[in-house]
C-alpha cells in the first residue's frame, strides 16, 4: 500500500509538473500547448454547461466563452499558477454559468436542470436501452429542478466537474467536512423524491413540455 501511495504521489506530482509546463507555453502563444490544455479540460467544462441548461449549443457557447477567459488571463499575466488552475478553472466555469442563469431568469426563459447522467451518444447504445435511459433520466432530471440551487450546484460540481472535495473547499471556500455532508443530503433529497409516488408522472409531464 505504501509504494502504491507513492507511485500515485509521483503521478500526481508529474502531471502537476506537465500542467505548469503547459500553462507557461499557453500563456507565450504556442498553439500546441494551448490544444492540449484545452483538451485536458473542454469536456468538464462543457459537462458543467449541458448539466446546468441540458442545451448542447449554450453548453457549447458557455465552454469557448470560459476558455476564452482563460486564454486573455493567461496572455495578460493576470494569472499565476500555484498549483490551483483547476480550482480556478471551475470557479470561472461556475461564474459564467451563473451570469447565463441570471440573463435566462431575467428573460423569462426555462432552463433544463443538471445531470448526473454520463453525456453518451444514442448511436452507443441499443433501442431498448436508450428507452430504459430515458426512463430514469426523465425521473433525474425532474428530481433535480426540486433540489435547491446549492444542492444542485455541490452535485454538478462534483459529479459533472468532476472535482475533489478538497478541490470544492478551496472552490467555494467551505471546509471538506461540509461539503462531504452537503453532498450526501443532497443526493439523499435527490433519491426521496425520485423514489416519491408521483416521480414517474412529474416525469411525464416534464417529457410533455
Amino acid at each position: 500500500m505504501h509504494a502504491l501511495g507513492n507511485a500515485q504521489d509521483r503521478d500526481s506530482e508529474a502531471q502537476a509538473i506537465r500542467l505548469t509546463g503547459l500553462l507557461a507555453l499557453a500563456s507565450r502563444g504556442d498553439q500546441a500547448a494551448w490544444r492540449e490544455l484545452v483538451g485536458l479540460y473542454a469536456r468538464r467544462v462543457f459537462a458543467m454547461g449541458f448539466s446546468r441548461f441540458r442545451n448542447r449549443e449554450l453548453a457549447e457557447e458557455i465552454a469557448q466563452s470560459v476558455f476564452a477567459t482563460v486564454a486573455a488571463k493567461l496572455a495578460s499575466g493576470d494569472y499565476t499558477e500555484r498549483g490551483r488552475f483547476e480550482s480556478w478553472l471551475m470557479r470561472v466555469t461556475m461564474n459564467r454559468i451563473r451570469d447565463e442563469a441570471r440573463r435566462a431568469a431575467r428573460q423569462a426563459v426555462p432552463t433544463d436542470p443538471a445531470s448526473l447522467v454520463d453525456i453518451r451518444e444514442d448511436g452507443q447504445r441499443g433501442g431498448a436501452e436508450r428507452d430504459d435511459d430515458s426512463g430514469r433520466f426523465l425521473a433525474l432530471r425532474d428530481a433535480l429542478t426540486q433540489l435547491p440551487d446549492a444542492d444542485r450546484e455541490v452535485l454538478m460540481l462534483r459529479h459533472q466537474g468532476q472535482m475533489a472535495f478538497k478541490e470544492m473547499s478551496e472552490l467555494l471556500d467551505e471546509p471538506v467536512g461540509t461539503l462531504l455532508a452537503r453532498h450526501h443530503r443532497a443526493l439523499r433529497k435527490l433519491r426521496e423524491i425520485m423514489e416519491s409516488p408521483d416521480a414517474a408522472e412529474r416525469a411525464r409531464r416534464v417529457e410533455g413540455r
